[in-house]
Order: C-alpha cells, then structure tokens, then sequence
C-alpha cells in the first residue's frame, strides 16, 4: 500500500473514513452505478465539508493541531450529535 494510501486509511488524518467505505462499498455492490449511491455521496461530501469547517476554524483560532485527532472528533461528536 502506497504511503497515499495508509494516510488515507488513517483516522487520526482521515474524518471521513466510514464514509468513504461506505461509498466504495455501494459502488461495488451496485455494479458502479452512481446513480444508487447518490445518498452516500452526499453524506461523505457533509463529512468533508463539516470537518473542513472545523479544521479552517481551529486555524484561524491558532489552535495546533488543525484537524482534531481521531479521540477529540469522537468526543466532540457525542457531544453535538453527528451532524452530517
């Protein structure tokens, strides 16, 4: 596996992992029919955009690092509920 790749697969760097398994996993069961698997898209574009959100105010805020481990994500969703 390329070093793209386990960056990718890694959550501490990744919000959006179980969405992304997600899409992929419709896309293979679904013959790779886009069209089935719209609401997959949709939810892993909100995780991106959520957590882009939360990523760009922590650097604007100064705070390090700028995207929150994989722990503070957690805690912080249990909290608000997940919003995407």
């Amino acid at each position: 596996m390329s070093r793209h790749a386990q960056q990718l697969r890694d959550h501490d760097i990744n919000p959006c992992v179980a969405e992304t398994d997600a899409s992929r996993r419709c896309m293979d069961d679904n013959n790779y029919n886009k069209d089935m698997c719209t609401a997959y898209f949709m939810k892993y574009k909100s995780c991106r955009k959520f957590w882009h959100d939360i990523m760009m105010q922590r650097k604007r805020n100064g705070v390090k690092p700028e995207m929150p481990s994989a722990e503070e994500r957690r805690k912080m969703l249990e909290t608000m509920g997940k919003p995407y």
